[in-house]
């Protein structure tokens, strides 16, 4: 960030006083900007014994399957946006459920949220956002062509849980994946 949102002056990167981290800290009017993690959220949309999938039509990931979601907007709950995302990208209808999976991703700044859900008919067909969805068994599930690591973890959740006859609410932290950061191939 170099100016700031409220007036357009400069800002600097410093410890405001009283607090405890470094902030954007415009030198005109004071204004402190803080930047915080930014909420993804989605649904884990069943049909009897399959899970509605959606393949990304946007990068990043494009071509990798997922679960409907994406970030959540102002003003919306957690719950509206799962349903939002499940119409954007997938175009279905769902009755949104328990919570199921929240993982944090402290490398790029994001809390993934995942509500299990029910697909309330079989009307859906790829948003802007996806090339393709699909209602897809365990077996069936492209497990190397997940786009996100948060994805897999709740899809493996939710099909051990499923086995078990028992489902709970799971949590995890993420750390950054070995590669991190991806360099751009010279």
């Amino acid at each position: 960030m170099n100016f700031c949102s409220n007036c357009g002056a400069a800002v600097e990167f410093r410890i405001p006083a009283g607090d405890s981290l470094p902030r954007h800290v415009c030198r005109q009017c004071g204004t402190i900007h803080y930047q915080n993690p930014k909420l993804v959220v989605g649904a884990l949309a069943e049909w009897e014994d399959r899970i509605l999938l959606c393949r990304r039509a946007i990068e990043p990931r494009l071509g990798f399957w997922t679960l409907p979601a994406g970030f959540m907007e102002n003003e919306e709950t957690t719950a509206q946006a799962a349903a939002r995302e499940t119409a954007e990208e997938a175009c279905a209808r769902i009755e949104v459920g328990e919570l199921y999976t929240l993982i944090d991703v402290p490398h790029i700044s994001q809390v993934h949220l995942i509500y299990r859900a029910r697909l309330l008919d079989l009307d859906f067909r790829p948003g802007e956002e996806s090339l393709e969805v699909a209602l897809l068994r365990e077996d069936e599930i492209p497990w190397d062509e997940i786009a996100f690591r948060t994805i897999a973890l709740s899809l493996r959740h939710y099909f051990d849980d499923r086995r078990r006859g028992h489902w709970s609410f799971h949590t995890a932290s993420l750390p950054p994946p070995p590669d991190w950061p991806i360099r751009p191939a010279a």
